[in-house]
């Protein structure tokens, strides 16, 4: 187990953080922006604590206890728009990229660990990213102005566990 308990595996401006420098969460993501304002009155600062890409975390398995997994949930933005800069951009292989992320992401939770699965329906629907990921939720819920924000959550068991106890949760296979 590492340092910290708690992995962001793509923070970017950690705009969902109650507490930006939680002591005990090691903040990951490939981008660093310096911070800045990119619209009147409104700043960005993208400033992890590891520069990585999610799909290959530089992290032993099993080294966090709970995982967070926001990546990006837009195929289409300007290369230098505020949304692009603001939340990251994926390329057509987006499956698979999320796939890939998804399953790093529980390569390095525990077991019985939790991870927590944001996901915004603007472009893609939540049930295209569910059949790229392979996995079923254990359970989520909707919000944000048209409910088309998804806060899902999955559990990791450990291989030996048994056939009830599986159900509905993901592993690292």
């Amino acid at each position: 187990m590492g340092a910290k308990p708690i992995l962001d595996a793509c923070c970017g401006a950690k705009m969902f953080w109650f507490d930006k420098q939680n002591p005990n969460v090691e903040f990951c993501d490939k981008r660093v922006v310096p911070l800045h304002e990119y619209y009147p009155k409104r700043y960005i600062e993208i400033k992890p604590d590891t520069v990585c890409d999610f799909t290959a975390l530089p992290f032993a398995d099993k080294s966090f206890k709970l995982v967070v997994f926001d990546p990006p949930h837009l195929g289409w933005a300007g290369p230098k728009s505020w949304m692009a800069l603001k939340y990251g951009c994926l390329d057509d292989n987006w499956p698979q990229m999320i796939h890939d992320g998804f399953h790093e992401c529980m390569r390095v939770l525990d077991d019985y660990g939790t991870l927590i699965f944001k996901w915004s329906e603007v472009q893609f629907p939540l049930r295209q990213v569910l059949d790229a990921i392979g996995t079923e939720p254990l359970f989520g819920h909707r919000s944000g102005k048209h409910n088309n924000t998804h806060w899902i959550a999955f559990m990791k068991m450990p291989p030996d566990a048994g056939q009830d106890a599986r159900k509905g949760v993901a592993d690292d296979r």
